[in-house]
């Protein structure tokens, strides 16, 4: 018999016709493959707007408050032979960490990325010692699951290595030869994102264009530029190898990033990928991954070096030893059950 798993994310997710959607493909294939080992049970926020990827589990419930969400927290505790995952410290996932804590449970949370540059990109230094209360106090009552060793920021934790390539991703790429640069962005349109700060820097430059795969409907964030095509997030893997495969450049404009699956998206596909002086962390041994400042003279210059030695730095790219989502759910399972 299956363990029961709760895993309790911040993440809105959508119900239509008794399906439920969410956005981040992370919240989609993590449970679903968790799921194989542990009879998971998933509880998120409902959200109003439609989502990009069907959840495919069978035992799902979403909460449209704090406090019904903190009710079937509290009800879950009542459950034997059950661990409980929570995906990364917000505001939410914070209190339910204390009300498992009350109630005699000890949580495993996941950190999937950096909250520190997260909340600083989003509300300053004010943000940033928000997240340190939230971070300092969860590390004191929980276990701790990561994906970078730096984001445990000294603390006791397990290293998992999140991805969602298989065999389809890695298949032999499209060739593609540089022309005009075709740039290419996967990933939501958040302002920590630094999607503004990138719109910003190719901004009236005719022979540069970029397509930002990752547009919510009914999103309020507007981007009005003429070399920018906008898409809405892609369910759709041969699609969105699809655009991959048509762009010359893949850029990842974020202030902060822990293990950004779409890297090893754009790797997989041997698109060469620039990101900023941020982020640079992320590189660690692979090949086909240039650092760039936030200004156009040096991007520009990135984008000329790349042109120059596109076939070279292909080839080199195909050194790149890729972590695969099979892997990486073993890695998780391994991780959770470590813990007693």
């Amino acid at each position: 018999m299956k363990k029961k798993l709760f895993i309790f994310t911040n993440e809105s997710i959508f119900l239509q016709d008794q399906k439920f959607f969410c956005d981040n493909i992370d919240i989609k294939s993590s449970p679903e493959g968790l799921n194989k080992k542990f009879e998971v049970n998933l509880f998120g926020r409902k959200s109003f707007k439609k989502r990009a990827h069907e959840i495919k589990l069978k035992k799902l419930k979403i909460f449209s408050n704090i406090f019904s969400y903190l009710s079937e927290v509290i009800r879950s505790t009542k459950v034997e032979n059950t661990k409980f995952l929570i995906i990364s410290i917000s505001p939410y996932t914070f209190f339910i960490c204390l009300f498992l804590k009350l109630y005699g449970k000890t949580p495993i949370v996941y950190l999937r990325s950096d909250g520190y540059g997260e909340y600083k990109a989003i509300l300053g230094n004010i943000g940033k010692l928000v997240y340190h209360l939230m971070f300092t106090l969860t590390s004191l009552i929980s276990n701790f699951i990561s994906c970078r060793n730096y984001i445990l920021r000294g603390k006791k934790g397990k290293v998992v290595y999140p991805s969602q390539l298989d065999s389809v991703w890695l298949r032999k790429p499209k060739n593609q030869d540089v022309k005009n640069f075709k740039l290419l962005y996967v990933g939501r349109i958040r302002i920590e994102k630094g999607v503004f700060s990138l719109a910003s820097l190719i901004k009236n430059k005719r022979d540069i264009s970029l397509t930002i795969v990752g547009a919510e409907k009914n999103t309020s964030y507007k981007i009005n530029q003429s070399n920018i095509n906008i898409q809405l997030t892609q369910s759709n893997k041969a699609r969105l190898i699809k655009y991959y495969d048509d762009h010359d450049i893949f850029v990842l404009p974020s202030f902060t990033e822990g293990h950004p699956m779409v890297l090893l998206e754009a790797l997989a596909r041997r698109r060469p990928v620039i990101v900023f002086e941020e982020i640079e962390h992320i590189i660690g041994d692979k090949k086909g991954i240039f650092v760039a400042k936030r200004n156009f003279l040096n991007f520009f210059g990135i984008l000329n070096h790349i042109k120059k030695n596109y076939k070279k730095i292909q080839k080199d790219m195909m050194k790149n030893k890729l972590p695969t989502n099979k892997e990486f759910i073993e890695e998780f399972v391994k991780a959770i059950d470590d813990f007693k």
